[in-house]
């Protein structure tokens, strides 16, 4: 089977890394020889065709990036299945000496430092090295450099779980549920398992398909392009594995069993256990076809509602089943309302051109109208983050003109569509806030963040947010954690005590629906609300295409049984605008 596209890339970007190990790129060529193969494989990711049907047609060059020297070694690639070259960095640069790079703060000129003067050749050496204190005797390193590299080593220990985060599962799930139900005689298709009760990283992919041909949908699904292995090929279940290291598994199943096969694959073990325990003592047995009685009699049930009905509960939200409490309420008939996508009006973290965002004031306002909303708050950059424009007092000011000109617009159109100004004020590492007072009273609505300095001590770190949240002209804490989902860990922060204080002055605390961040997780968010603070979920999207996020922040409020009167964007403006009002007189 050819190299799919993200294989090369793979390869391509695994040059670059041991190039720049190596050292053998310094000044001009050598920065360039580096970026060539960091583009290329860039390119190979964004490609709409495989490139081994491109290289087959014979017009590789018409990829970009793809000059003489690229061009022959993705030839060699396509054709041998392997490349000297790379064959040959591989044995110089050895890969545990790679697996560094996976440690923040560690880059590749440290990395050959290491290497080169004690030796060390992969991450459990490094460690060693760490704890027995030999690192920070290096040029430039130090006694704190060293705790550093020793804390990212572990925080890479906790992030290696093998699961991908759900941002990236979605598109491949619901590109694969369409390529499916295009199947004939597939009547119904769809993803369930973690992925369907909205976890923000997800191990392995599962989906249901109730068909009157399961052979007809096997065969489709193993034969996608992009598999890499087929690891089972019967008759009602396939599994396969991805390009990517992803695995999906499908059940073909009848169509009137639909209701309690969703139920089944949708989980989460610890949930069915307990409706099979209340299935047991009803004297019924339950598995994926069913219910079945003593005698051997079968109960089909073709929805969900009507499986959990015969057991004496109402219908259970996937994102709920957990078995967090979920089940007692069911059957108290009591079942809390979650909040949907419809309950939304506006979203109040997005960045514009003022920033680092890709589009201006005006097409971030029309993307939110296509979803519905509103009101949207433009909250571009402070200063001191170091992102280019980050907004100054003078160009806050500025920015006004543009927003109220906007408006204006808008009003013209007859739309009552209205643009908010805010902004993503950084909460500095000594606890103070990036722009003066008198600027941010001047603002609709202030969201603070903290995107630096994020290993500081935990008194040191809460007391940080802490003088944010008692700042009158604080509405919002954003992301408050500053987590990347297998990336990075949050803050150590004092929980309870940021949630009281967030309660006590009225701050907002944001469920950040970047796929990266969900941020407040659902833990945390669960204990927000009941210690009585507001949410908010917003995307904080770069363009308009971002806005579509918000899926994963409602999936994040849902699992946290989080009703919508308590997410501030779920109120009309005018609520909203009087909140605001409220909170900046204290």
């Amino acid at each position: 089977m050819a190299l799919s596209n993200q294989q090369l890339a793979t390869i391509f970007n695994d040059i670059a890394d041991r190039l720049e190990i190596q050292g053998d790129v310094e000044g001009t060529s050598g920065v360039f020889k580096t970026r060539s193969y960091r583009t290329i494989a860039e390119n190979l990711q964004a490609l709409q065709r495989p490139v081994a049907d491109i290289w087959q047609e014979g017009k590789l060059n018409e990829v970009p990036g793809v000059g003489k020297a690229i061009h022959d070694k993705i030839d060699e690639l396509l054709r041998t299945g392997k490349l000297d070259f790379y064959e040959r960095l591989r044995a110089e640069v050895p890969d545990g000496v790679v697996d560094m790079l996976q440690v923040s703060g560690l880059g590749p000129k440290r990395i050959k430092e290491i290497w080169s003067k004690l030796g060390v050749m992969s991450l459990s050496e490094l460690e060693a090295a760490g704890r027995a204190g030999r690192l920070r005797h290096l040029p430039k390193m130090g006694e704190k450099t060293e705790q550093k590299i020793l804390a990212g080593i572990e925080s890479l220990k906790r992030r290696a779980t093998g699961r991908m985060r759900a941002g990236d599962v979605l598109p491949i799930a619901s590109q694969m549920r369409e390529l499916l139900r295009a199947v004939p005689g597939v009547l119904k298709v769809e993803y369930a398992g973690s992925l369907r009760r909205g976890r923000e990283t997800i191990g392995d992919l599962d989906f249901v398909a109730a068909t009157t041909d399961p052979a007809a949908v096997m065969h489709v699904f193993r034969s996608q392009p992009d598999i890499e292995e087929v690891l089972g090929a019967g008759e009602t279940k396939s599994s396969v594995r991805l390009s990517n290291g992803l695995q999906v598994d499908l059940r073909a199943i009848d169509p009137s069993v639909w209701g309690a096969a969703m139920q089944y694959f949708t989980g989460s073990q610890a949930h069915n256990i307990r409706v099979r325990e209340i299935a047991q003592r009803q004297k019924l047995s339950l598995n994926e076809y069913g219910l079945a009685t003593e005698d051997g009699a079968r109960l089909s049930f073709d929805t969900e509602e009507a499986l959990y009905a015969r057991l004496g509960m109402a219908w259970i939200p996937p994102e709920m089943r957990e078995d967090r409490g979920e089940i007692e309420v069911a059957q108290s008939g009591g079942m809390p309302r979650l909040i949907t996508r419809q309950d939304l009006r506006g979203d109040l973290q997005m960045h514009s051109t003022w920033s680092d965002g890709a589009a201006d004031v005006m097409t971030m306002a029309r993307g939110a109208m296509t979803m519905g909303y509103a009101y949207i708050l433009i909250t571009d950059h402070s200063q001191s983050l170091g992102i280019a424009n980050g907004l100054t007092p003078e160009r806050v000011r500025a920015q006004r003109k543009e927003i109220d000109a906007v408006n204006r617009q808008l009003l013209d159109e007859g739309l009552s569509f209205r643009v908010l100004q805010g902004v993503e004020v950084e909460v500095k590492s000594d606890g103070t806030i990036d722009l003066p007072d008198d600027v941010l009273s001047e603002l609709d609505l202030v969201q603070a963040s903290v995107h630096t300095s994020l290993s500081q001590p935990r008194e040191r770190i809460t007391e940080r947010v802490l003088n944010a949240i008692r700042n009158p002209h604080i509405d919002i804490l954003g992301h408050p954690s500053g987590r990347l989902i297998n990336e990075r860990e949050g803050g150590d922060y004092d929980w309870e005590v940021l949630f009281r204080a967030a309660a006590q002055h009225d701050v907002a605390l944001e469920i950040n629906a970047d796929p990266a961040r969900l941020d407040l997780n659902e833990t945390h968010a669960r204990r927000a609300v009941e210690l009585g603070c507001k949410l908010t979920i917003s995307t904080d999207a770069h363009h308009p295409s971002g806005l579509q996020q918000i899926i994963f922040g409602l999936s994040v409020a849902r699992r946290a049984w989080i009703d919508p009167d308590v997410v501030i964007n779920t109120w009309p403006l005018e609520k909203l605008r009087a909140w605001a009002a409220h909170r900046g007189v204290e």
